[in-house]
């Protein structure tokens, strides 16, 4: 059979260093194809020589132009000096002539004052004409002033009494309010309940699917039957606060298989009721008489009557159902269930226990 591309690959990086360290004619014939491609130590060599080469003159060029660059600013330095020179004596110049203005401003101050001085005397004399009038036009403010005060305490009257009505009428407003919002919380009270209960329910269902899951699995083997009886008495005490004891006993008589052998029961314990319980993944009619004869040799053995017999099951045989029927026992097909009514049991007799107190 040829072999792939890949494999052949594959056997030709696993073997060529070996073949490579023993072989000196391979080691030669790679070589020679790897020349083709990659240059060797001595044109290697005179590359890293000509970089050198390329290098040094690249910074004899450096060298000169820097002395070009120093001589350049040397000559822009004394044009520098040159024009600051000039620019002092420009500068002196333009001083003089700023303190001949400033002289000139002097003098202009001075009549400036002066007219001030006239000015002023006479805003003066008008300031006291504006004066006299502003006295009579404050006596006439005031006289108006008085009579807005009376306007204005009629009107804080009537505000006050449109406030006291707009108060009332807001106090209503908020009786009514409040009446709304209790009926408001009643609602979201019974719509919160409803949910929960929903929940609750949605909850059970995922229980139950899971259980028949697990009872298919435990079935087919995909299970075990004992991690099948586990998560159901797992719903049993966790969802229905029921304590549930898995008890192992020998049989030395073969009173119940006909010879001497283990005894397997679950026994359910709620407020002192005794329910001797079967959990099984799937059940026969001949699983239901083995049940009944294993809960009377325990009832026997213990010289205690059991309250009721129980078989959960999500895959009840009929024939089955119509034995349990015929022997009394309470078949369920969820965990869920069988809590229920459980629980609905024992509230009975607490309830009866408690009327008879």
């Amino acid at each position: 059979m040829p072999l792939e591309r890949e494999q052949v690959k594959a056997i030709i990086l696993q073997e060529l260093p070996a073949i490579l360290e023993q072989d000196a004619d391979v080691r030669q014939l790679i070589l020679r194809l790897a020349q083709q491609h990659f240059a060797n130590r001595g044109e290697t060599e005179n590359r890293f020589d000509r970089v050198l080469e390329e290098l040094r003159r690249d910074r004899e060029e450096q060298r000169r132009t820097w002395d070009e660059n120093q001589r350049t600013l040397k000559a822009m330095q004394d044009e520098a000096n040159r024009r600051w020179d000039e620019n002092q004596r420009a500068l002196k110049a333009m001083q003089d002539e700023a303190n001949r203005k400033w002289e000139e401003q002097n003098r202009k101050w001075d009549e400036n004052q002066r007219a001030l001085k006239a000015a002023q005397d006479e805003a003066r004399r008008t300031w006291d004409e504006n004066q006299r009038a502003l006295k009579a036009a404050q006596d006439e403010a005031n006289r108006k002033w008085e009579e807005q005060n009376r306007k204005w305490d009629e009107n804080q009257r009537a505000l006050k009494a449109a406030q006291d009505e707009a108060r009332r009428a807001w106090d209503e407003n908020q009786r009514a309010l409040k009446a709304m919002q209790d009926e408001a919380n009643r609602k979201w009270d019974e719509d919160h309940r409803e949910i929960m209960a929903m929940i609750r329910r949605m909850e059970a269902l995922d229980r139950k699917y899971d259980s028949t899951i697990g009872a298919l699995g435990a079935r087919w083997g995909l299970y075990s039957e004992q991690s099948f009886r586990n998560a159901l008495r797992g719903i049993l005490t966790g969802f229905f606060n029921l304590e549930v004891i898995n008890v192992i006993e020998y049989d030395d008589t073969g009173a119940v298989f006909g010879r001497p052998d283990q005894i397997e029961l679950d026994l359910i314990i709620k407020n002192g009721l005794l329910i001797i319980c079967e959990i099984k993944s799937s059940v026969s009619k001949a699983d239901v008489y083995a049940f009944e004869r294993k809960a009377r040799w325990y009832e026997q053995r213990h010289a205690r009557q059991a309250d009721r017999l129980m078989i959960i099951s999500p895959m009840v045989d009929a024939r089955a159902r119509e034995a349990a029927r015929r022997l009394q026992i309470d078949m369920y097909s969820f965990a869920e269930e069988a809590g229920e009514a459980l629980s609905r049991e024992a509230e009975r007799s607490d309830r009866a226990t408690d009327a008879d107190c």
